[in-house]
């Protein structure tokens, strides 16, 4: 079915789907702040949610149950409900309804467009009913690698990167904070939602570990995805994810390659200019890219441009990136493509 089927009307009927969740309740809150046009907001989610009322433009909306009917008159779903649920109600949707989805279901099949308006906005355009809303790894690394790789192509990506706790929804927020409260009491307290102590402590990433590969799930989607959204399939990257105890935005340190010579004043140039990007290098006051500063803001921030001494060459620079996650890295990043898709991205 061609993306012409999905004439998205100017005051579409909207559906969030999980609107309870921490990127569901984000999502509502970029709808409001950016003044979204829509006829109509429904707010879906489990029986066991059903009945909440949520705010919404100084109104009280009713969370209502998702099942197969819900989707009959909503003209854009944004799903952010996990893959199972979105697989799921693909059938429901039909033909009438787009569904911008928040999970990796559909991330990397061959015909859904997997968009970050500022850098592949018109893949949005190439739709058959789905689009996709990337991992919020690839979101906050692409918004800086896409820019320098249009003006010098990368060759290869090294990066760590510092996740918080909404990476892994309200519930491993939740617990950070009630395990921190515990631990400052001198108290025990037993892990439920992550598979290690978070308070104090820093693990490597509470996604499966592919024993084969010994990658685990985020950092394959994330090289998966940054491959696709930049059109690059070759690309060399090496990626480590870790979870630190931070209830918000996430921290990447990088290090590229370029097939020429790149100086750190050039990426700092190059970035300046680039959507969606703030700039944050002061070395004078060791004042760079942090969670707590990201937190909150729609921009993903970049800094500490540096040579990579490991690479004598001068074709590679070190840079540091904070992206809150539940902004730019997921809802604010739905909200951007329904925009788009609507006529007024």
């Amino acid at each position: 079915m061609s993306q012409a089927a999905f004439r998205v009307p100017s005051n579409p009927t909207v559906a969030v789907v999980g609107a309870t969740g921490a990127v569901g309740r984000e999502i509502m809150t970029c709808l409001e702040k950016r003044s979204f046009p829509m006829a109509r907001l429904r707010l879906l989610a489990s029986a066991r949610s059903s009945g909440q009322s949520l705010p919404f433009r100084q109104q009280a909306v009713v969370v209502e149950t998702l099942d197969e009917q819900s989707l009959k008159d909503v003209d854009i779903a944004l799903f952010s409900a996990g893959s199972g649920i979105s697989k799921k109600f693909v059938p429901a949707a039909g033909s009438r309804t787009l569904m911008i989805d928040n999970s990796s279901a559909f991330r990397m099949g061959e015909k859904v467009p997997l968009v970050i308006p500022e850098i592949n906005g018109s893949m949005a355009f190439t739709h058959s009913g789905i689009i996709s809303n990337p991992n919020c790894t690839a979101i906050i690394m692409a918004m800086a690698l896409w820019p320098l790789h249009c003006q010098v192509p990368i060759r290869r990506v090294f990066a760590s990167t510092y996740q918080a706790a909404s990476g892994a929804g309200a519930a491993a927020m939740e617990e950070l904070r009630l395990s921190t409260k515990a631990h400052l009491a001198g108290q025990s307290f037993t892990p439920r939602v992550m598979p290690h102590p978070y308070a104090f402590n820093v693990f490597s990433h509470n996604d499966t570990v592919d024993p084969e590969s010994g990658n685990n799930g985020e950092e394959i989607k994330a090289m998966q995805e940054l491959r696709k959204i930049m059109g690059h399939p070759e690309l060399r990257i090496g990626l480590t994810c870790v979870r630190v105890p931070v209830l918000r935005a996430h921290l990447v340190v990088t290090s590229v390659e370029f097939e020429r010579p790149m100086k750190p004043e050039m990426a700092r140039e190059i970035l300046t200019g680039a959507p969606g990007v703030r700039i944050v290098d002061d070395r004078a006051g060791n004042h760079f890219p942090m969670p707590i500063e990201a937190t909150g803001q729609d921009d993903v921030l970049a800094g500490r441009f540096r040579p990579d001494y490991g690479d004598p060459s001068g074709h590679t620079i070190s840079m540091m990136l904070a992206g809150d996650q539940l902004l730019k890295g997921a809802a604010l990043n739905a909200v951007q493509i329904a925009e788009l898709v609507s006529g007024r991205g």
